[in-house]
């Protein structure tokens, strides 16, 4: 009997791994993934984006009986929180999203195993994968072999993981109580949405970062309105400051920062180091195809998202850009496109980034520091969400959308929002982009009223100094 051979092996189930499996399925490739996990969905449903967003849906509702509802005449007495309740919430929501895809698997066809995949050398034509799982070693064979396994988080050497003390993302979101004291090293996405989280029930959060803003990527004045709102929410932020040192003691873990104006103790009783991630790629076998990452740990790829190995390709943190789940996503759905022929395309200009803290940080294009730095003319225009009546009536009226565009046609280069609901008004900001739309497009369309999109309109009138309520 011959050796079945895949049309594509598929390693790793996260966001740009099933994505990729389903619409390659769709297109008529015979596919297996192959995933370490017990669960499909990768870090984003297990260990990220999903269980966070839930723990702050949760934190947040918290924090509105102690200093909310009051302004809305509503008087919340004795509220406590159930962290084990809280937590099993998050777990249902897991194992929700993470069984409706195993249900997507069967649906297309879409073979699944559990295990740890290896590759292999093998002849030009067809490509292998050795997968262990447990005991059992099974050779598996491939047209095509598609990289997808993620990322991890980035250990800092002195700051060694040790799930008790010194804590990693997955084991912030999976904490039983509330620390009293949390020091969080990383003013990035991550490390802010964490915090956010355990300020909220409760804990003193510190966060330091090294570099002078938070979410360094983020536009300039919109990190700047982030950091005050945070402090205002009672987290301590320091900026230019590292975290050297540490040494635990009877009271607790005693950290050594350095600061512009020296060093600083901390006492704390636990330490979440959120300074990033990098590419998954340990025991994956690159040496023995030949392949090697690049200076940040990722590997190199062309518009077909193929590796320097004919046969082998990878997407998502695998390959060079934002360590983002939308963007593995895209690139699943157009690398099984392209092997299909087609000519798609990821636009990476216009993909959004979202930091989910309150208020929530949104933004796609280019900010105002880099069209500087490429020396590129621009105006700029402003609505703050204060003068919208929606976000009165919500109570949430903190933050502002800033719109970039060109002086002469008006086409917009980039849209940052810091305020509520910023996460879900940055779609049309990213379609206005995508179709190189102008300030005068998003002017003459009709927003209703009353909403909080209605920002977005009178901050692309305020390039021209139009805005009705600026």
């Amino acid at each position: 009997m011959s050796e079945k051979i895949y049309d594509l092996i598929v390693i790793g189930a996260g966001p740009g791994g099933y994505v990729a499996a389903i619409r390659a399925a769709q297109l008529g490739f015979n596919v297996v993934v192959i995933e370490k996990r017990a669960a499909l969905g990768g870090v984003c449903l297990n260990e990220g984006c999903i269980p966070s967003k839930a723990l702050l849906e949760s934190s947040e509702h918290y924090a509105k009986t102690q200093h909310e509802f009051a302004d809305h005449g509503i008087s919340v007495s004795d509220a406590s929180i159930d962290i084990s309740q809280m937590m099993a919430r998050k777990q249902g929501i897991i194992d929700k999203l993470t069984g409706g895809i195993a249900s997507l698997f069967k649906k297309n066809k879409i073979e699944s195993i559990r295990g740890t995949a290896e590759l292999i050398a093998s002849e030009a034509g067809a490509r292998k994968v050795k997968v262990t799982r447990g005991e059992e070693v099974l050779e598996l064979t491939a047209k095509a072999i598609l990289l997808a396994t993620g990322s991890e988080a980035f250990q800092l050497p002195h700051l060694p993981f040790d799930g008790e003390n010194i804590i990693n993302a997955r084991d912030a979101l999976s904490l039983t109580e509330v620390p009293k004291r949390l020091l969080v090293v990383g003013g990035g996405v991550i490390g802010l949405e964490m915090g956010s989280v355990w300020s909220r029930l409760g804990a003193e959060v510190t966060v330091v970062e090294m570099l002078p803003q938070l979410i360094p990527s983020a536009d300039g004045q919109v990190a700047q309105t982030l950091l005050r709102s945070l402090k205002k929410q009672g987290l301590e932020i320091m900026t230019k400051t590292r975290l050297d040192k540490f040494s635990k003691q009877d009271d607790g873990i005693h950290a050594t920062l350095t600061t512009e104006k020296g060093e600083q103790e901390v006492v704390c009783d636990k330490i979440l180091v959120a300074t990033g991630r990098r590419a998954e790629t340990t025991g994956l076998g690159l040496e023995a195809v030949g392949l090697q990452v690049n200076k940040q740990g990722q590997l190199e790829v062309d518009e077909n998202y193929q590796t320097a190995t004919p046969g082998i390709y990878a997407i998502g943190d695998l390959a060079p850009g934002p360590m983002l789940a939308h963007k593995a996503s895209e690139e699943g759905v157009v690398f099984a496109e392209r092997l299909a022929g087609q000519q798609s395309k990821v636009h990476y200009d216009v993909i959004p980034a979202v930091t989910y803290t309150w208020p929530e940080v949104a933004s796609v294009g280019k900010t105002e520091e880099e069209l500087k730095e490429a020396g590129t003319e621009y105006k700029s225009g402003k609505f703050f969400f204060a003068a919208n009546g929606r976000a009165l009536c919500t109570g949430m009226s903190d933050g502002f959308v800033k719109v970039l565009a060109t002086p002469e046609s008006g086409r917009i280069l980039g849209i940052h929002i810091i305020g509520p609901q910023a996460s879900e008004l940055i779609a049309e900001a990213a379609v206005v982009l995508s179709f190189g739309g102008s300030v005068h497009d998003l002017a003459v369309t009709c927003h209703a009223h009353p909403t909080l999109a209605e920002t977005i309109k009178e901050a692309a009138l305020a390039v021209n100094k139009e805005a009705i309520h600026g």
